[in-house]
């Protein structure tokens, strides 16, 4: 199993937008975006809002077998709820679907697990 945290930021005026794009992924687009997760291979996913000095950020963690297989899955996914994803993710953090075809965003430097 592998997992992954990364930030991203939030673009300059669109917090509320992220509120938004958190809010109907509980709510209306709840069961399409589980699907989402089930067809990338997650087992957990993890998003917190951390404001800083320097801007907004979204905090993320990631769980999964092949978290790179995991990443292209949605970047190249044809699903409906994934194209709309992609979307949102660009429009409020940057993110393009290039920047998920790999590497992954971040680089494991200390993994403390108990027992």
């Amino acid at each position: 199993m592998e997992s992954i945290t990364w930030f991203a930021p939030i673009l300059p005026g669109k917090l509320e937008e992220w509120k938004s794009l958190i809010e109907e992924i509980h709510g209306p687009r709840e069961a399409d975006h589980r699907r989402s997760r089930e067809r990338m291979g997650l087992t957990r996913e993890v998003v917190s809002h951390m404001e800083t000095p320097q801007g907004d950020f979204v905090c993320l963690f990631h769980e999964g077998e092949d978290l790179t297989r995991s990443f292209q899955e949605v970047a190249n996914s044809d699903d409906p709820h994934d194209q709309w994803f992609r979307e949102k993710i660009q429009a409020v953090h940057g993110i393009t679907a290039d920047m998920l075809q790999g590497p992954l965003p971040s680089t494991l430097q200390y993994d403390y697990k108990a027992g």
